[in-house]
Protein backbone atom coordinates (compact mmCIF):
# COMPACT_ATOMS: atom_id res chain seq x y z
CA UNK A 1 0.00 0.00 0.00
CA UNK A 2 0.72 3.47 -0.24
CA UNK A 3 1.57 5.35 2.45
CA UNK A 4 1.82 9.30 2.33
CA UNK A 5 2.98 10.70 5.79
CA UNK A 6 4.28 14.27 4.02
CA UNK A 7 2.00 16.01 1.33
CA UNK A 8 4.65 18.24 0.11
CA UNK A 9 8.14 17.04 -1.29
CA UNK A 10 9.79 19.82 -2.39
CA UNK A 11 11.42 17.57 -5.29
CA UNK A 12 8.94 18.68 -7.98
CA UNK A 13 9.98 22.50 -7.29
CA UNK A 14 12.54 22.44 -9.99
CA UNK A 15 9.58 21.65 -12.90
CA UNK A 16 10.23 17.28 -12.70
CA UNK A 17 8.23 14.75 -11.33
CA UNK A 18 9.46 11.08 -10.43
CA UNK A 19 8.30 8.23 -12.47
CA UNK A 20 7.80 4.62 -11.02
CA UNK A 21 11.68 3.74 -11.74
CA UNK A 22 12.85 6.42 -9.88
CA UNK A 23 13.49 8.42 -12.81
CA UNK A 24 12.56 11.87 -13.19
CA UNK A 25 10.95 13.70 -16.73
CA UNK A 26 9.47 17.31 -17.06
CA UNK A 27 5.98 17.95 -15.93
CA UNK A 28 5.57 19.33 -19.25
CA UNK A 29 6.51 15.97 -20.66
CA UNK A 30 3.22 14.24 -22.46
CA UNK A 31 3.19 11.01 -20.14
CA UNK A 32 2.35 13.27 -17.74
CA UNK A 33 -0.12 15.47 -19.47
CA UNK A 34 -1.59 12.10 -20.19
CA UNK A 35 -1.82 11.06 -16.42
CA UNK A 36 -3.03 14.57 -15.67
CA UNK A 37 -5.91 14.40 -17.82
CA UNK A 38 -6.94 10.73 -16.68
CA UNK A 39 -6.81 12.04 -13.20
CA UNK A 40 -9.21 14.71 -14.16
CA UNK A 41 -11.24 12.41 -15.81
CA UNK A 42 -11.79 10.33 -13.05
CA UNK A 43 -12.59 13.52 -10.85
CA UNK A 44 -15.06 14.07 -13.42
CA UNK A 45 -16.39 10.15 -13.02
CA UNK A 46 -16.36 11.34 -8.70
CA UNK A 47 -18.88 14.41 -9.67
CA UNK A 48 -21.12 11.84 -11.42
CA UNK A 49 -20.75 9.31 -8.75
CA UNK A 50 -22.04 12.21 -6.41
CA UNK A 51 -25.00 13.26 -8.58
CA UNK A 52 -26.03 9.66 -9.13
CA UNK A 53 -25.84 8.63 -5.35
CA UNK A 54 -25.62 4.63 -4.34
CA UNK A 55 -26.62 2.15 -6.91
CA UNK A 56 -25.04 -0.46 -9.37
CA UNK A 57 -24.25 2.41 -11.74
CA UNK A 58 -22.24 4.35 -8.81
CA UNK A 59 -20.57 0.52 -7.75
CA UNK A 60 -18.98 0.42 -11.18
CA UNK A 61 -17.91 3.65 -11.34
CA UNK A 62 -15.82 3.21 -8.35
CA UNK A 63 -14.18 0.21 -9.76
CA UNK A 64 -13.23 2.56 -12.57
CA UNK A 65 -12.19 5.23 -10.34
CA UNK A 66 -9.71 2.23 -8.95
CA UNK A 67 -9.00 1.14 -12.22
CA UNK A 68 -8.19 4.53 -13.26
CA UNK A 69 -5.49 4.60 -10.82
CA UNK A 70 -4.09 1.58 -12.21
CA UNK A 71 -4.21 3.21 -15.62
CA UNK A 72 -1.80 6.45 -14.10
CA UNK A 73 0.73 3.82 -12.73
CA UNK A 74 0.99 2.21 -15.93
CA UNK A 75 1.36 5.10 -17.44
CA UNK A 76 4.25 6.21 -14.61
CA UNK A 77 5.82 2.97 -15.19
CA UNK A 78 8.43 2.63 -18.43
CA UNK A 79 8.07 -0.73 -20.62
CA UNK A 80 10.22 -2.92 -18.98
CA UNK A 81 9.85 -2.99 -15.38
CA UNK A 82 9.09 -6.42 -14.52
CA UNK A 83 6.17 -6.54 -12.09
CA UNK A 84 4.61 -3.16 -12.50
CA UNK A 85 1.15 -2.36 -11.99
CA UNK A 86 -0.60 -2.98 -15.49
CA UNK A 87 -3.88 -2.27 -17.08
CA UNK A 88 -4.77 -5.99 -18.32
CA UNK A 89 -6.98 -7.30 -21.31
CA UNK A 90 -9.44 -8.36 -19.26
CA UNK A 91 -10.04 -4.85 -17.51
CA UNK A 92 -10.66 -3.38 -20.98
CA UNK A 93 -13.14 -6.81 -20.98
CA UNK A 94 -14.57 -6.00 -17.80
CA UNK A 95 -16.01 -2.59 -19.22
CA UNK A 96 -17.09 -3.67 -22.68
CA UNK A 97 -19.41 -6.37 -20.29
CA UNK A 98 -20.78 -3.31 -19.09
CA UNK A 99 -21.10 -1.16 -22.19
CA UNK A 100 -23.54 -4.23 -23.41
CA UNK A 101 -25.42 -4.88 -20.39
CA UNK A 102 -26.01 -1.14 -20.39
CA UNK A 103 -26.95 -0.69 -23.85
CA UNK A 104 -29.47 -3.51 -24.26
CA UNK A 105 -31.71 -1.85 -22.01
CA UNK A 106 -31.86 1.60 -24.31
CA UNK A 107 -33.70 3.19 -26.73
CA UNK A 108 -32.20 2.76 -30.41
CA UNK A 109 -30.56 6.40 -31.46
CA UNK A 110 -32.21 8.04 -33.92
CA UNK A 111 -30.03 11.32 -33.68
CA UNK A 112 -27.21 13.04 -31.99
CA UNK A 113 -27.18 13.21 -28.42
CA UNK A 114 -26.50 16.51 -26.72
CA UNK A 115 -24.81 16.34 -23.49
CA UNK A 116 -27.54 17.11 -21.44
CA UNK A 117 -30.67 15.70 -19.28
CA UNK A 118 -30.84 14.39 -15.56
CA UNK A 119 -28.25 15.83 -13.55
CA UNK A 120 -26.73 12.49 -13.00
CA UNK A 121 -26.38 12.12 -17.12
CA UNK A 122 -25.08 15.57 -17.88
CA UNK A 123 -22.48 14.23 -14.81
CA UNK A 124 -21.75 11.38 -16.75
CA UNK A 125 -21.33 13.20 -20.32
CA UNK A 126 -19.20 15.88 -18.79
CA UNK A 127 -16.72 12.56 -17.57
CA UNK A 128 -16.75 11.06 -21.01
CA UNK A 129 -15.72 14.51 -22.86
CA UNK A 130 -12.99 14.33 -20.35
CA UNK A 131 -12.10 10.89 -20.70
CA UNK A 132 -11.67 11.43 -24.30
CA UNK A 133 -9.30 14.24 -24.15
CA UNK A 134 -7.49 11.90 -22.24
CA UNK A 135 -7.56 9.05 -24.56
CA UNK A 136 -5.75 12.05 -27.34
CA UNK A 137 -3.39 12.74 -24.95
CA UNK A 138 -2.55 9.23 -24.37
CA UNK A 139 -2.10 8.75 -27.71
CA UNK A 140 0.07 12.11 -28.37
CA UNK A 141 2.15 10.62 -25.22
CA UNK A 142 2.33 6.87 -27.28
CA UNK A 143 4.17 8.96 -30.14
CA UNK A 144 6.95 9.89 -28.10
CA UNK A 145 7.26 7.32 -25.62
CA UNK A 146 6.75 3.43 -25.49
CA UNK A 147 3.53 2.61 -23.69
CA UNK A 148 1.14 -0.25 -23.36
CA UNK A 149 -2.10 -0.55 -26.08
CA UNK A 150 -3.62 -1.61 -23.22
CA UNK A 151 -4.13 1.94 -21.80
CA UNK A 152 -5.15 3.25 -24.65
CA UNK A 153 -8.05 0.68 -25.23
CA UNK A 154 -8.90 1.12 -21.88
CA UNK A 155 -9.53 4.67 -22.31
CA UNK A 156 -11.37 4.06 -25.67
CA UNK A 157 -13.71 1.79 -23.77
CA UNK A 158 -14.10 3.99 -20.89
CA UNK A 159 -16.00 6.72 -22.88
CA UNK A 160 -18.25 4.31 -24.23
CA UNK A 161 -19.45 3.43 -21.21
CA UNK A 162 -19.54 6.87 -20.05
CA UNK A 163 -22.11 7.56 -23.04
CA UNK A 164 -24.27 4.59 -22.54
CA UNK A 165 -23.83 4.94 -19.02
CA UNK A 166 -25.55 9.21 -19.49
CA UNK A 167 -28.43 7.24 -21.86
CA UNK A 168 -29.29 4.53 -19.05
CA UNK A 169 -29.36 7.89 -16.38
CA UNK A 170 -31.85 9.70 -18.69
CA UNK A 171 -34.62 7.07 -18.54
CA UNK A 172 -32.65 4.61 -20.81
CA UNK A 173 -32.60 6.70 -23.78
CA UNK A 174 -36.03 8.25 -23.19
CA UNK A 175 -34.82 11.05 -22.07
CA UNK A 176 -32.00 11.81 -24.26
CA UNK A 177 -31.56 15.49 -25.76
CA UNK A 178 -31.29 15.39 -29.30
CA UNK A 179 -29.82 17.17 -31.95
CA UNK A 180 -31.79 19.20 -34.33
CA UNK A 181 -29.68 20.28 -37.16
CA UNK A 182 -30.02 23.50 -38.16
CA UNK A 183 -32.50 24.28 -34.96
CA UNK A 184 -31.60 28.12 -34.71
CA UNK A 185 -31.29 28.96 -37.85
Amino acid sequence: MVKLNKIYTRTGDDGTTGLVDGSRVSKADPRMAAIGDVDEANSAIGVARAALGPGSVSEMLARIQNDLFDLGADLATPIGIEGALRIVPGQVEWLEERIDHLNGALDPLTSFILPAGEPAAAALHLARAIARRAERTTVAAAAQVALRPEVVKYLNRLSDLLFVAARAMNRNGAGDVLWVPGASR
